[in-house]
């Protein structure tokens, strides 16, 4: 793997990293109940200038993600800052490297639309762009359809570190592709892990994304993730989070084209004193769109979770069909789960839909199903995988239904001490 300290950036990208830092030191990290958005989520206990760069460290994270990669799938892998491009180029004219290299190698590519899609204007994201390295690139020609899935896996492995990542994701018109992107822990303390993601979906172009985490569960994240899927465009996002002891993650997706389709699935499983907090938006900026979104999460221990959705039509976005539903399931008394559904519409053609569920293990399905002779821990497991199931329902059979369903068993176990 390569060290960032071998990079030479070009002027434009040091010019963007000497603004960052300038924002970084006048804008305010946002208050806890003083931002909209941010009343659940407080950022008193932490020090974010604690965090250290990591070293440079040689730590294989082969075999390390939440998903199998499938053995034809393109990988780039990265630990800590260190990072390395794949062996072999991706096939049929497509760009996969690090972010870091496609600077150099494709600088007006990645010029174009560095920063395009989530604003800089935000002193997270201002901390991440002054420091992030290697990061992932993901370019898919006009007309290609990519036939291997790409498989990004993110390693922290040091304690007391904040790991700056960034991906950007390009499709241009008619382009198809699946990106499998996982970040994952192996020290079990203290760190920090920040990323920013930009999907540009083109028209007519198909992108199916999915970002598991599955960090240390004393580790802060904070994560800037949006969307723009343009005319008859269509983006499949799916969302694991498993691991992280505390912090909030923001997904915008922008229907910015007429007939443009969005599919967001969110899945979370938390035990002890964890908190995450998602935030979404599903933004109808033209007519004839149509968005589905769905989280859902059980909760252990004394663990806590908030999803705060909002449905955004924009004026004159016609012909609207959205909808969005939040359902936690409650294993114990002192899990908290908090669902907030919301609605803004400035059209009158529309049907916009939401839907939120918290509850606890309905006893009559335990009764059901041990007068059938079920132990009482295999009862309880039979409703939980149950509940879960739903949300692998809403994938076609296939490697994607399978990775998710696999991820979901094995946190299942660590949750419920199995």
């Amino acid at each position: 793997m390569a060290s960032s300290d071998t990079v030479t950036e070009p002027a434009w990208l040091a010019a963007r990293r000497e603004r960052a830092v300038s924002l970084t030191e006048s804008l305010p990290l946002p208050s806890f109940r003083g931002k909209p958005g941010w009343e659940f989520t407080s950022l008193k206990n932490v020090d974010l200038d604690s965090f250290a760069s990591p070293e440079a460290l040689d730590v294989d994270a082969a075999g390390l993600g939440l998903i199998e990669a499938p053995a034809d799938a393109v990988l780039l892998e990265q630990v800590d800052h260190v990072f390395a491009d794949p062996l072999e180029p991706a096939p049929d004219g497509a760009i996969v490297m690090s972010l870091a290299a496609a600077v150099q190698r494709h600088p007006e590519l990645v010029e174009k639309h560095f920063g395009t899609i989530v604003s800089g204007e935000d002193p997270l994201v201002a901390r991440n762009e002054a420091a992030w390295q290697g990061g992932a690139f993901v370019y898919v020609p006009r007309g290609v359809h990519l036939q291997v899935p790409v498989v990004v896996t993110v390693v922290q492995s040091q304690a007391q570190t904040a790991l700056h990542w960034r991906t950007l994701v390009v499709l241009e018109e008619g382009a198809e592709a699946e990106v499998y992107e996982q970040y994952v822990s192996t020290d079990d303390d203290k760190a920090m892990f920040s990323t920013v993601t930009e999907l540009s979906v083109g028209q007519n172009a198909r992108l199916r994304y999915v970002c598991a985490q599955g960090l240390s569960e004393k580790a802060w994240i904070f994560g800037s993730q949006r969307a723009v899927v343009e005319r008859d465009g269509a983006l499949d996002w799916i969302a694991l989070g498993f691991g992280a002891g505390n912090g909030r993650v923001a997904m915008d997706t922008q229907l910015a084209g007429p007939g443009s389709d969005a599919k967001v699935t969110g899945a979370y499983a938390t035990h002890g004193r964890q908190h995450l907090d998602y935030a979404t938006t599903q933004e109808h900026a033209a007519p004839n769109t149509t968005s589905d979104l769905a989280f859902r999460g059980i909760l252990d221990g004394r663990s806590s979770t908030v999803w705060s959705g909002m449905i955004k039509v924009d004026p004159g976005a016609q012909q609207i069909d959205a909808f969005q539903e939040s359902r936690n399931l409650l294993l114990t008394k002192t899990a908290h789960a908090d669902s907030i559904p919301g609605l803004e519409i400035l059209a009158n053609d529309v049907r916009c839909t939401h839907a939120a569920a918290i509850a606890q293990i309905d006893p009559e399905q335990l009764f059901y199903l041990r007068s059938r002779g079920l132990p009482p821990e295999r009862a309880k497991r039979l409703v939980i995988e149950g509940f879960l199931e739903a949300t692998v329902e809403r994938f076609q059979p296939g490697f994607v239904r399978e990775a998710v369903a696999g991820a979901l068993q094995r946190r299942l176990e660590t949750v419920l001490g199995a």
